[in-house]
């Protein structure tokens, strides 16, 4: 890799290998299979040295076009709408990073945003172009972020994820439940619903996700809970308290989708209701006993 793959921000590129197709050039392929993206805009990015090969060598625009060829690129957003929260870093080492993220910043690049992110502004506030996130939590969602700052250790880090030795509370406002029972366990088949972006329970086949809930505070009509996520299904714990009767407050996908919204008109007064704040695990380096505890709060 060369220092173009490394730029000033730290962040890697996107890496597409060229499909199979009729285009003369590189430039014909990537118009055609980023449909959103105009010609006028990878012109630019070549012209900044922003398209390059497996060499790390830019890519113009008579480049020829052959599958399998390996592109990378770096995504850019003309008009990236500051988030105007900022993290907290509450833990580093050489193996690890541990950072509060704050509702409505994504954890990774994605959509409108890449510069604003959780992992480019660590990057660039720590220095260090090897961050990369052992997890993930929803853009809405606020708390805990656990990054591996080693590629050498990453592995070791990523098992506890993979094989379920992290122990992850999330803490959550929603309507108050007291026709159930607590402390409870919701299993439910959870299956893509529509939109694409939302999930739904399915009636039939085993269940493939499951949530361990207690009650933490009672506030009249609002209950504050805790959430132990047993598997980790996208949107589970919002989807699990919605199908109990309690759907998040502040949510705007359960249980019932409302009307959507560019992301640079948020609310940010009405951010959801849940919060990532406890991770406990061995640590597989060191052998220490480890418990990070988020400093957010969610207001009533």
């Amino acid at each position: 890799m060369t220092d173009r793959l490394h730029p000033a921000n730290g962040l890697r590129p996107s890496t597409l290998h060229l499909p199979q197709g009729p285009w003369a050039t590189v430039l014909d392929c990537l118009c055609a299979h980023f449909h959103a993206i105009g010609r006028d805009v990878w012109l630019d990015r070549m012209a900044r040295g922003r398209v390059l090969d497996s060499d790390g060598q830019p890519i113009g625009p008579d480049h020829p076009y052959r599958v399998g060829l390996r592109v990378h690129y770096f995504r850019e957003v003309s008009t990236e709408t500051p988030i105007p929260f900022e993290e907290q870093v509450l833990f580093v080492d050489e193996h690890l990073v541990v950072a509060d993220k704050p509702h409505f910043l994504p954890v990774m690049p994605s959509g409108e945003y890449v510069e604003e992110t959780l992992l480019a502004r660590l990057i660039r506030r720590l220095g260090n172009p090897q961050l990369s996130p052992l997890h993930r939590i929803d853009r809405l969602t606020a708390g805990l972020v656990l990054f591996s700052a080693n590629p050498a250790s990453r592995a070791a880090y990523q098992a506890l994820f993979r094989d379920r030795r992290i122990d992850k509370t999330y803490e959550a406002i929603a309507p108050a439940l007291p026709a159930l029972d607590f402390p409870r366990v919701h299993r439910s088949r959870m299956v893509a619903g529509e939109p694409f972006f939302r999930m739904r329970e399915a009636e039939e086949g085993p269940a493939n996700s499951e949530t361990h809930i207690d009650v933490l505070e009672r506030n009249g009509a609002l209950w504050r809970y805790a959430l132990h996520p047993i598997s980790g299904k996208k949107h589970q714990l919002r989807l699990h308290m919605a199908a109990l009767g309690a759907g998040l407050c502040n949510d705007p996908f359960y249980p019932e989708l409302t009307e959507r919204v560019p992301r640079s008109q948020d609310d940010y007064s009405r951010p959801l209701k849940l919060l990532a704040r406890s991770l406990a695990f061995d640590d597989p380096v060191t052998g220490e006993a480890r418990c990070f505890e988020s400093r957010l709060r969610l207001e009533w």
